[in-house]
């Protein structure tokens, strides 16, 4: 008598996809299980997205922004309109609304064409969850990059998608117009780092990082 099969285990599954001339990470999340997931972070180089989405195999139901810079931003209503125009794009927070209106001209001063404005399906605030692939996430305002930047958590998995609120071992820019670096601080302090050190994290650029190895080593919190 053969042993009973056991189910695979449910796993959230990654691809990043470096884009723009920022080679901001966007990232590819999906359910092994299901093959369901999003995009998150489409800040343009909308070709090299839909190549790494049709050789990963998953169905994507939505797209996800973190804020609304355009390395992040950019390419989301082309890869919407592209993909059917029947999925939705979700985040980041109201605060960001004017840089999202704004992402034409922010393409135009940084010579990356095709940009174009977005208005989200649905904008996202503190305390909301998005849905990944069956994985829930907790949304959390980090405002002080952008008045509108999320964090998305899934403690389940112990993962996060921190956009440019935290990088390995420095915090995102505040020398914008709209910066503020003693929020960014405190949103990181008071949001982030009460989080357990195992929690692991995606950024918008460079090399992800552990809650564990920012606390023990990341100048900006120690």
């Amino acid at each position: 008598m053969s042993e009973k099969q056991q189910p695979a285990k449910k796993l959230l599954k990654a691809a990043i996809v470096p884009v723009t001339p920022f080679q901001q990470n966007c990232a590819i999340l999906w359910d092994n299980a299901t093959m369901t997931g999003a995009v998150i972070d489409p800040g343009g180089d909308v070709n090299a997205i839909l190549d790494a989405i049709k050789h990963v195999g998953a169905t994507i139901e939505k797209i996800v922004l973190t804020h609304g810079h355009i390395d992040h931003a950019g390419g989301a209503a082309e890869l919407k309109e592209r993909m059917g125009g029947k999925i939705a794009i979700e985040g980041p927070h109201r605060g960001d609304d004017f840089l999202l209106r704004g992402l034409a001209g922010q393409g135009a001063q940084f010579g990356i064409s095709g940009s174009r404005n977005v208005q989200p399906d649905r904008w996202l605030s503190e305390g909301d969850t998005v849905t990944i692939g069956g994985f829930v996430f907790e949304v959390l305002h980090c405002p002080g990059h952008s008045p509108g930047s999320v964090v998305l958590v899934n403690k389940a998995q112990k993962f996060m998608l921190v956009g440019d609120v935290l990088f390995r071992g420095s915090i995102g820019r505040t020398d914008f117009p709209y910066g503020d670096h003693d929020a960014l601080i405190n949103a990181i302090k008071t949001k982030l780092m009460v989080l357990g050190d195992e929690y692991g994290f995606l950024c918008g650029h460079g090399p992800g990082s552990t809650i564990g190895l920012e606390r023990r080593s990341n100048p900006y919190i120690v």
